[in-house]
């Protein structure tokens, strides 16, 4: 195959390095559709020879394109253009071309067991954040030396030890507004998205902005194990969804239910790992465009979780961007996000986009509480995601997390066969799998732990009153972590979970 014709394509002779011009030049020309699909590259000697740079800097940037998911490389035979760019995954799709999707497998009905939900361990570092710990991100990847720089120079500003604003720094929401607006089709002006000690904070501060204490709330079953935990401790009635490992989350008992909110993770259930589709988005937004008795407000909370990492399907567009084009200003949705998956738990930022009418209100319970996130990370994320420095990193660790989703399922392939089920879709930084018989769940993660190998079960996310109606499988399904993992750690943590299997059938 003959390399591509490079063109007119030219250097920026700006103020930037040669790297970065040349790696803006070759992003653009894939962006546009400029460069044909599976195309392959001009070798790295030939294009320095030609744009006169070094073929280092050529190098250095492929590989930066390859591990974005721009370009790919086969041995021997160069580098080549990717049938989807990985923006393909980092923008919603338009009305006219979602089409469902489901995950792999097919199940029923849930609710769960738990006395895991009630026992608090001692907390370990290192226990919490080893291989196979779900909701950890990778911690190796994150730009730990262009972060330090960013931070060093803003500390040093005396005005940034102060008392922050409330609400969260101008410049973060700014940032924010147009990043949620382009990858998740969020209506959110920087007026109506306040900043919080990560997600836990902006849930708390959602409850009890809209709820009284004794109100009614629903929530998915599997779901959130710290949703659970704001509900119980503001003393809300909580009533629950049931989720289907093949179909999702059951939203036909919305109707029945006389609530005034719903808490819901539309865009990758955790644990299950379902998507909502459009119709059921569409009932949920009607079901809170309808007053309770013709007076009171309906909510819906729409925790965002895990929407930056899809690898099968491009991500639905926001719940709350669906609602706000049929009901403007009148849609009651609450949008919750985090940084914590996407770049690192430790740096503790949420936020959360609430309409104008509940600003004040959402405002006056964070005051209460306290909690805000320091004015000199806020600075430096918000340059972060302004200079697209965020954006880049997403696209690397969607690349990264990808493969390793693929080579978790496919050890649990080699090691089972069909056994193991997978139920989970291809999204987010965890797997789901159970299987028919022998081992329960809790066995399983006994043995696992034993072998310092930190698994959770199906019942962790559960509420622990519907114990006795789970059905078999789920005392057979377990969740497991794989973004803190490398791909070795993954095939030997399956390996392990295999020998925990051996001489039992």
């Amino acid at each position: 195959m003959q390399p591509i014709d490079i063109g007119d394509l030219r250097l920026d002779a700006g103020n930037t390095s040669k790297q970065s011009a040349l790696y803006l030049a070759i992003q653009d020309k894939i962006l546009n559709g400029l460069w044909p699909t599976n195309g392959r590259l001009p070798a790295t000697r030939l294009l320095a020879e030609e744009l006169r740079v070094s073929r280092n800097t050529v190098t250095a940037v492929y590989e930066q394109l390859k591990a974005e998911g721009y370009i790919d490389s086969r041995r021997g035979a160069g580098y080549f253009i990717q049938w989807a760019t990985p923006d393909h995954y980092l923008h919603t799709n338009t009305q006219d071309d979602l089409q469902r999707s489901t995950p792999s497998p097919s199940l029923s009905d849930l609710p769960l067991e738990g006395d895991e939900t009630y026992q608090r361990p001692p907390f370990d570092a290192h226990v919490r954040n080893r291989p196979f710990s779900p909701g950890v991100p990778d911690l190796t990847q994150f730009p730990y030396k262009k972060w330090a720089r960013s931070l060093q120079c803003h500390f040093q500003r005396a005005i940034l030890g102060g008392q922050n604003d409330i609400q969260g720094n101008l410049a973060l929401r700014q940032a924010l507004s147009d990043y949620l607006s382009f990858s998740r089709s969020v209506d959110a002006s920087p007026q109506r998205i306040i900043i919080t000690v990560g997600a836990q904070q902006a849930l708390y501060i959602a409850i009890n902005a809209i709820l009284d204490a004794g109100e009614k709330v629903m929530m998915e079953n599997p779901g959130y194990a710290q949703m659970r935990k704001v509900l119980d401790r503001s003393k809300i009635d909580v009533s629950y969804l049931p989720v289907d490992a093949k179909t999702g989350v059951d939203i036909s008992l919305l109707d029945q239910f006389d609530g005034k909110a719903v808490y819901l993770t539309p865009s990758n259930q955790y644990p299950m790992g379902t998507s909502l589709n459009t119709n059921d988005r569409m009932r949920c937004i009607e079901w809170a465009a309808r007053k309770t008795d013709g007076k009171q407000a309906r909510w819906i909370i729409e925790d965002d979780y895990d929407s930056e990492f899809q690898f099968a399907n491009r991500p639905y567009p926001s719940l709350q961007g669906l609602a706000t084009k049929f009901h403007g200003d009148a849609a009651n949705v609450i949008y919750v996000g985090t940084f914590s998956k996407t770049l690192l738990p430790a740096i503790r930022v949420g936020y959360m986009v609430v309409p104008e009418s509940l600003v004040e209100k959402c405002l006056s319970v964070k005051d209460a509480i306290g909690g805000d996130t320091a004015m000199h990370i806020e600075e430096v994320l918000a340059e972060f995601i302004a200079e697209g420095d965020y954006l880049r990193h997403i696209r690397k660790m969607r690349t990264l997390y990808q493969e390793k989703q693929r080579v978790f399922v496919q050890a649990l392939h080699q090691h089972f066969g069909d056994r193991m089920e997978v139920i989970s879709q291809a999204a987010g930084l965890h797997v789901t799998f159970r299987w028919k018989d022998g081992l329960t769940a809790r066995e399983a993660k006994a043995l696992l732990e034993e072998k310092g190998v930190t698994i959770r079960t199906l019942a962790f996310y559960c509420d622990a009153e519907t114990v006795n109606e789970m059905p078999d499988w789920m005392h057979r399904t377990l969740v497991a972590g794989f973004g803190n993992s490398s791909l070795e750690d993954i095939r030997q943590g399956v390996k392990k979970l295999a020998e925990c299997f051996e001489g039992e059938e």
